[in-house]
C-alpha cells in the first residue's frame, strides 16, 4: 500500500484525520432535520465540504476528492492500462430517488457502474473500473480483490476508493432495525445500544512494486455465515475462518499479531460475535480497537478508512483508543483499548462483518 486520503468529516486528507484521532476529536454530533423528524447523531459532512460541479453528484465529487488526492500523492498515471480503478459502496448515488419528480426514475444515473465510470473518466483512467458492492465488508473486499488482481498479473497498480453517504433511504432502514443509537455509539462497551453512522470517502493505493516505508498486504479472505439477512453469527466460527485463511494466506501466527481493528459496529450481536470470533483466534489478550466512535459507521467506506488508519497506526507505532468504551460488555472479554498508547506494530489484522452474514479480514505487515 503505497499512498492513501481520508476524506471525512473530521478532515479533508489523512493528515488532517490523524491529527483529529490523536486530539480525540469525533466527528458523530447531534443533528436536527433532514434524516429523521428526532434528534440524531451522526458524522455527517456540512456544507464547506461540499465541491460545487452540477455535472456530478456530491457521491461522485468525494470520490473523486478522495482519489484524486492519492493518485498525486503516488505520482502515478491512470492512464496507463496497467493501472486500474476500483470503487466500493453499498448505496452510491441512491439519494437520488428520494425525490422523484414527475415519476422519473434515473435507472441509470444511479448504477454505481456510472459513478465509476464518471470518476475513472474524469481521473484519466484507461482500463475499464470495477465496482465491488457487498455490504459493510464491501471496502475490506476491495482491497482483497485488488491484491488478488495484482497477484494475478492484470494489474500492476490499483486505485480503490470507497464512499457513501448517510440517506433518508439508510437512515431509515437501520433504524427500522431498531440498530441506531440515541447516542453517540459505544463500540464493546456493556452500554451499547446501536451505531451512529457517518459519511466518508477513502482511497488506498496498492502495487506490485515495493516502496521504501510501505506497508505489505500479505493475506486476504471472506467468508459468510449464512445465518440471517441482517444479523451476524451467534458463534463467531465464519469470521474466525476470514481470520484463520488471512494468517494462514500471509504465513503468519496468529501470536505474532500485535494489534487488531475490529468492525465494532457497537449493536449488541456484532461485538458480541466479533468478540467470539477473537477467542477462537486466540487472539483475546491483543490490542483491540474501534473506530466508529470517530466516524460513526461509513458503510462502503469503513474497511478502506479504518485500513487507512491502521496503516499510519503501524507507521507511528500508536494505537487510538475506542472513542466511547469504559465497561467491558462482551460474553467473552477481549482487549479494547482505552487510550491512545505507543506500541510496536509490524504485524495487524483487520476485520469487517455485514448484512447477509458476510465477513471479511485482511493482514497487514510493516516491511
Amino acid at each position: 500500500m503505497v499512498a492513501d486520503n481520508i476524506y471525512s468529516p473530521l478532515g479533508r486528507n489523512t493528515r488532517a484525520n490523524i491529527e483529529a484521532l490523536k486530539q480525540g476529536r469525533s466527528g458523530i454530533q447531534l443533528h436536527t432535520g433532514n434524516l429523521s423528524p428526532d434528534p440524531y447523531y451522526a458524522s455527517l459532512f456540512d456544507t464547506t465540504f461540499k465541491i460545487e460541479d452540477e455535472s456530478k453528484t456530491f457521491f461522485e465529487q468525494i470520490v473523486l476528492a478522495s482519489a484524486l488526492d492519492a493518485i498525486q500523492k503516488a505520482a502515478i498515471k491512470p492512464a496507463d492500462k496497467r493501472t486500474g480503478f476500483i470503487l466500493s459502496s453499498t448505496k452510491g448515488n441512491i439519494s437520488l430517488i428520494e425525490n422523484l419528480k414527475n415519476g422519473s426514475y434515473p435507472e441509470k444515473r444511479i448504477a454505481l457502474h456510472t459513478s465509476a465510470s464518471v470518476v475513472a473518466r474524469e481521473l484519466g483512467f484507461s482500463s475499464e473500473p470495477l465496482v465491488v458492492s457487498h455490504a459493510c465488508i464491501s471496502g475490506l473486499l476491495a482491497i482483497i480483490t485488488g491484491m488478488r488482481l495484482i497477484q494475478s498479473g492484470l494489474y500492476d497498480k490499483l486505485v480503490i476508493t470507497g464512499a457513501d453517504l448517510i440517506t433518508s433511504f439508510i437512515y431509515s432502514g437501520f433504524r427500522s432495525f431498531q440498530a441506531v443509537s440515541q447516542n453517540p455509539c459505544k463500540p464493546f462497551d456493556a452500554a451499547r445500544d446501536g451505531i451512529s453512522l457517518g459519511e466518508a470517502a477513502a482511497t488506498v493505493i496498492l502495487s506490485a512494486n515495493g516502496y521504501p516505508g510501505a506497508i505489505l498486504l500479505s493475506g486476504g479472505s471472506v467468508s459468510n455465515d449464512a445465518n440471517h439477512i441482517s444479523g451476524p453469527s451467534r458463534t463467531g466460527e465464519e469470521l474466525w475462518l476470514a481470520i484463520r485463511r488471512s494468517l494462514e494466506q500471509s504465513g503468519t501466527d496468529a501470536k505474532d499479531i500485535d494489534f487488531i481493528s475490529a468492525h465494532g459496529t457497537a449493536t449488541r450481536y456484532n461485538d458480541e460475535m466479533e468478540a467470539k470470533a477473537i477467542h477462537l483466534a486466540s487472539m483475546e489478550k491483543i490490542p483491540l480497537n474501534s473506530l466508529k466512535g470517530y466516524y460513526g459507521h461509513t458503510l462502503g467506506a469503513a474497511g478502506i478508512l479504518e485500513s487507512i488508519v491502521t496503516i499510519h497506526s503501524m507507521k507511528e507505532n500508536i494505537i487510538f483508543p475506542t472513542l466511547g468504551f469504559s465497561t467491558p460488555g462482551t460474553e467473552l472479554p477481549v482487549n479494547v483499548v482505552k487510550e491512545i498508547s505507543k506500541s510496536n506494530l509490524r504485524r495487524t489484522l483487520k476485520t469487517a462483518s455485514g448484512f447477509g452474514g458476510c465477513n471479511a479480514a485482511i493482514v497487514m505487515v510493516n516491511c
